[in-house]
């Protein structure tokens, strides 16, 4: 279980710095994704979230490293920092929790807390 859980919070970061924006939605496919104030419900609203994503070639040149990954249950919590040109834009905190349907492991909500904020302008639109 906890393999999984680690392997999906992990998977998001990857599909998210590969720009596949379509790939990060359908993690929340049946999940409710927070973000200050904003509330989404499944695949489609959660990828509208992220149309604001800049695109350079097809990726969002950033890094998101995920740390302090804690899975207690069915629920983890963890850090995150996003890398672009070399500095921190973003810095917050994951709350997430999982739910298992058939044997496998998937997101039922994610809260994204953004802790310190810098310069985003190359990152959102």
């Amino acid at each position: 279980m906890t393999s999984s859980i680690v392997a999906l919070v992990h998977r998001y970061a990857e599909l998210l710095d590969d720009g596949d924006l379509d790939g990060v939605a359908d993690l929340f496919a049946h999940a409710t994704w927070r973000s200050g104030g904003r509330v989404r419900h499944g695949r489609d609203e959660v990828r509208r979230a992220y149309d604001p994503v800049i695109l350079y070639d097809g990726v969002p040149r950033t890094k998101h490293v995920i740390s302090n990954l804690i899975v207690e249950g069915d629920t983890s919590r963890c850090y995150f920092t996003v890398v672009q040109d070399g500095r921190a834009i973003l810095v917050g905190r994951y709350h997430d929790r999982f739910e298992q349907v058939d044997g496998a492991w998937r997101f039922a909500e994610r809260i994204i807390y953004a802790d310190l904020v810098g310069d985003l302008s190359r990152h959102y639109a």
